[in-house]
């Protein structure tokens, strides 16, 4: 029934500076932006290795007006976690929860954004054996 992740959304007080960010951690600016001249109201970003969308949408269109952190976290596979964490920290994000061995070589690790997005990245043996091919 749930075939995959088709879109994240994270929501900012001030798109134009999320989409910055987010753009200076991911390498790559947004591929699409609504309305197209002024102001963004939603940036998409494409990554990873099937293409799933980031969308960072004006928070004044939120399907709810909390501002603390909450809700799922999901998880990005990262290469070198640690790595990962520093240029996140470089980059303004604080800790949400630490860096954390889950066993098997699965290690996790999660972080806020600067505009209160819960981050989770995290090295994980079961991605890598699917995106080359395998089975776990």
């Amino acid at each position: 029934m749930l075939r995959g992740i088709a879109t994240i959304s994270l929501f900012a007080d001030d798109v134009t500076a999320a989409a910055d960010w987010y753009a200076s951690l991911l390498g790559d600016r947004p591929y699409f932006q609504r309305p197209e001249q002024g102001p963004p109201a939603y940036v998409e970003f494409r990554l990873g290795d099937h293409q799933t969308e980031l969308g960072i949408i004006d928070r004044r269109y939120a399907p709810h007006q909390d501002t603390a952190p909450g809700g799922a976290i999901l998880y990005w596979h990262v290469d070198d976690l640690d790595a990962t964490l520093d240029t996140l920290h470089s980059l303004g994000a604080t800790d949400h929860e630490p860096r954390t061995e889950r066993g098997s070589g699965f290690v996790t690790a999660s972080v806020i954004d600067p505009f209160g997005n819960i981050l989770g990245v995290m090295t994980n043996p079961h991605y890598l054996d699917i995106v080359a091919g395998g089975e776990s």
